[in-house]
């Protein structure tokens, strides 16, 4: 699907891609003043303090079973500091040369996702992943990033505002990778693009009154989706299970074993937690996919109230420094693009340590570079490349 017209500027129109990415670091040399450095630097601290909590999370369990205990915290970290060398890159590049490419980064997410179910990977039900070997590759993860791109790219070429077509385009846009996501199925990341796109229409201009309709068309949508059994009844019943936690339903109960020991590992931290290494729910493994999904009750079972507190205000303080990016944007590119990234980053923290606290869905989303995995770490810090991107040109 076409984004939206170029008007007219092609890779070669005004120096090609590589030589513009050669110039802003050669020849730009205020540009480098004017770094977001808090931003840069908290994000780099988050993806640090990742891995530090999935080595505390893992060591135990792996010296038991005689494996190498700095196993995921050797590849953690070979994520992390290879993501924050793409966030480097990625800010030194004029976002506005991004433009060329969004298009050709939207298909190819389309094809990757409907290309899992030819030569994808399944695990757990769930048909979500390319399997390189060394790696597996979540391809809905690095959607997100792509419809973040393509969005702000074409209402950035609108300066005249979105007319009532562009606003079906971008549904339309929106909803194809939607679909196949929800086929995986992976509900979680469904919706979050769904967020981010709502969000970033409500930047670029869409009256209120049409955001209102597009909610209750989806609500009609989801009723339609659960009645005809487009979703299945385990996935509804995972989904909606938060809400029944006092039940004696063997079958709810069941679903919330994840959540009844996270919360448990939370609680057993106290004001100050066990200490790293420490806390019999980390150190024997009673919380599952603790490195990954449920990584925020090794936090809190380690080091707290306190050490919990501390995490989540690093993550507002970078949300914060992103949203600050999208109001002093130039322009509408660079604002839709920099809130696009804040519901992105601001929605998964809150997900994922709702979720873990039982006051949210359990719905498989990471906790933004804290959280065990490769693709999710290259895409925040993709993502925080772009938004310091924008905010070295703010005001230019």
């Amino acid at each position: 699907m076409v984004v939206g017209r170029s008007r007219g500027r092609g890779l070669f129109a005004e120096g090609d891609f590589v030589s513009d990415a050669l110039s802003s670091i050669s020849l730009h040399r205020r540009g480098r003043e004017r770094l977001d450095l808090p931003l840069f630097v908290g994000l780099a601290a988050l993806g640090l303090l990742g891995a530090t909590f999935i080595y505390s999370a893992t060591r135990e369990q792996l010296l038991i079973a005689g494996f190498n205990p700095h196993y995921y915290l050797e590849r953690q970290l070979g994520f992390v500091l290879g993501g924050i060398a793409v966030m480097w890159a990625l800010s030194m590049i004029d976002y506005r040369r991004l433009e060329v490419l969004a298009t050709p980064i939207y298909i190819c997410s389309i094809l990757a996702l409907a290309g899992v179910f030819v030569a994808g990977q399944s695990a757990l039900g769930a048909q979500r992943w390319y399997n390189l070997g060394i790696v597996q590759v979540q391809p809905s993860e690095f959607t997100v990033l792509s419809i973040i791109l393509a969005v702000a790219t074409f209402c950035g070429r609108r300066s005249e505002g979105l007319r009532m077509y562009d606003i079906w385009r971008l549904l339309v846009m929106a909803l194809m990778p939607v679909g196949l996501i929800v086929l995986q199925p992976d509900l979680g990341t469904s919706i979050i693009i769904v967020l981010v796109v709502a969000g970033m229409m409500v930047i670029a201009g869409v009256p209120p009154r049409f955001m209102t309709f597009l909610a209750i068309a989806g609500s009609i949508g989801l009723a339609g989706a659960i009645f005809f059994n487009v979703l299945q009844k385990y996935q509804v019943d995972r989904f909606v299970s938060f809400l029944n936690q006092n039940s004696t339903n063997s079958n709810i109960q069941s679903l919330l074993y994840e959540v009844a020991n996270a919360k448990a590992a939370i609680g057993a931290g106290g004001l100050s937690g066990a200490g790293l290494f420490h806390g019999m729910q980390t150190t024997l493994g009673y919380v599952p996919e603790q490195r990954t999904d449920f990584i925020f009750t090794a936090v809190g079972e380690q080091f707290g109230f306190i050490g919990s507190t501390a995490l989540v205000l690093l993550l507002a303080f970078v949300a914060w420094r992103i949203w600050s990016t999208g109001r002093t944007a130039r322009d509408t590119m660079g604002r839709v693009l920099a809130v696009g990234v804040f519901i992105f980053f601001s929605f998964s923290c809150f997900e994922n340590m709702g979720m873990t606290m039982g006051i949210m869905p359990v719905t498989g989303i990471p906790l933004p570079l804290i959280s065990y995995g490769g693709s999710a770490v290259l895409v925040f810090y993709m993502a925080g490349g772009l938004v310091l991107s924008v905010s070295r040109r703010s005001g230019s």
